[in-house]
């Protein structure tokens, strides 16, 4: 039995339109941290605090004058937005989303309602404008990111113990609603928000209010999307309602880790996992500690291709450092990535979940949604050189090729009804793609060898 909820998930399921269909196929973007704790990156007073950057208000106990006078050393000499772009077009993102706020409070944009922000800094840049136009210019649609947790802020409460409490959290909350309104207005052209900092029993004791966020952006931005992580129902519930239903337009509850590969559930929705290049944080962080968990940029061309299998789009983060500019172990892990996913990408782009293809251990499937061309990702290759391809019962193949003329010399052996073998040639290395066409099997069926485990 359901329960009645004033607000939960949306009416009508899973969204069709122009704006859902557009996010879904893109599937790979780009995210990125930046903010006042790029500037001292992990470190205060001389010390590196080995936890993540952006955090670092808090766990260094740094007190609130001395990080708003961070501002005045937010000069963006080394900022170049035509230069983020090009990286983020380089490896084949279609989408990006930027943090506007983070938990610190300080705005990326000139709001009115707080002197925090980007205007009271020595430059005073409009970085949001400017990262719009150049994004847009190559084609890749700009999301914004916005905390709804705020440390700076005097209304902020964690919790609400009594009616002082509750009084300053309304003005909080109307605080934050007028500056989504502010983005909203001042950037039409934004596609999505991401929400972040609504795990707290403030924001879960007011699933009201983010009722109200989702459906006054829909109303300023036709179109937009707002990911689960905004909403909370009637009674707390997040992500999923009460009644176990999607809130928001998709999950965006995988971070730092993905579904498992073989768990078709999840292709049952819309969702995103967004993920980190250094495991030790999002923001910029100076130093050694954070290097040593990089993740080479081969792993991470096998988690776009995973997430596509599923459904799900990728979210790569990125934290440039306090002056602007780009770490260079991160530009040189986007070359490479763009390069591993060039081969590959008419099997993410367009693509999703290829219903009845079961997951096969040496890399993934994937299927176009409007042809309906099944591809196979091979992103592990066998010891042997051979990968096996077990096609839906009753489909046998039809045509095939691969997507890259590095593996054009390959061999197909047909060993049984519905299931063929790929012979790859000595030199081939992955991520290789491989476009299969089906047909139904017409005829007498095959004769079957007897599995002994189900003769009675």
């Amino acid at each position: 039995m359901s329960i009645e909820l004033s607000y939960g998930a949306n009416p009508g399921g899973a969204r069709q339109d122009a704006a859902m269909v557009r996010f879904r196929e893109h599937r790979f973007g780009q995210f990125i941290h930046w903010g006042l704790y790029s500037i001292p990156a992990g470190r205060w007073d001389g010390v590196d605090v080995e936890f993540a950057a952006e955090f670092l208000p808090r766990v260094a106990k740094v007190p609130q004058d001395q990080w708003e006078a961070l501002a005045q050393e937010f000069t963006l000499e080394g900022f170049d937005a035509e230069q983020w772009a090009d990286t983020a077009a380089r490896m084949g993102a279609k989408y990006m989303t930027i943090t506007t706020k983070h938990h610190d409070g300080f705005c990326l944009w000139p709001t009115a309602l707080t002197p925090f922000n980007i205007a009271n800094t020595p430059t005073g840049r409009d970085v949001l404008a400017e990262l719009i136009t150049a994004y847009e210019a190559r084609g890749i649609d700009v999301n914004f990111y916005y905390s709804v947790l705020d440390w700076h802020h005097p209304d902020w409460r964690f919790s609400l113990e009594n009616d002082a409490d509750r009084l300053a959290f309304e003005r909080y909350l109307a605080f934050a609603m007028g500056q989504l309104e502010e983005l909203a207005i001042r950037y039409p052209s934004v596609k999505a928000f991401w929400f972040d900092g609504t795990w707290d029993e403030s924001v879960k004791a007011n699933g009201s209010w983010t009722w109200a966020v989702e459906h006054r952006l829909k109303e300023l931005i036709p179109g937009v999307l707002v990911n689960s992580r905004l909403r909370a129902d009637d009674l707390g519930a997040r992500h999923f309602d009460s009644n176990g239903a999607l809130m928001g337009d998709y999950e965006s509850g995988y971070e730092r880790r993905l579904p498992d590969p073989w768990d078709v559930s999840v292709a049952q929705r819309d969702w995103e996992a967004c993920m980190t290049i250094s495991q030790a944080s999002w923001g910029y962080h100076q130093s050694e500690w954070a290097l040593q968990t990089l993740k080479d940029p081969l792993d991470i061309v096998e988690m776009v291709v995973h997430c596509t299998s599923l459904n799900g789009n990728f979210l790569l983060n990125f934290g440039p450092r306090g002056d602007g500019s780009l770490q260079t172990v991160e530009t040189d892990i986007a070359a490479a990535l763009g390069s591993g996913l060039e081969g590959i990408a008419e099997a993410i782009h367009g693509c999703g979940h290829a219903p009845g293809w079961t997951y096969p251990g040496w890399g993934y499937y994937t299927r176009n949604t409007l042809t309906g061309v099944v591809y196979a990702v091979v992103t592990r290759i066998p010891a042997s050189g051979r990968v096996k391809i077990a096609l839906p019962a009753g489909l046998q193949l039809a045509e095939h090729r691969a997507l890259s003329e590095a593996v054009s010399g390959y061999r197909v052996i047909e060993l049984a009804e519905s299931l063929v073998e790929f012979v790859l040639p000595p030199e081939a290395k992955g991520p290789l793609g491989f476009a299969l066409t089906t047909a139904e099997i017409t005829g007498p069926a095959a004769l079957r060898e007897p599995n002994p485990d189900v003769l009675t």
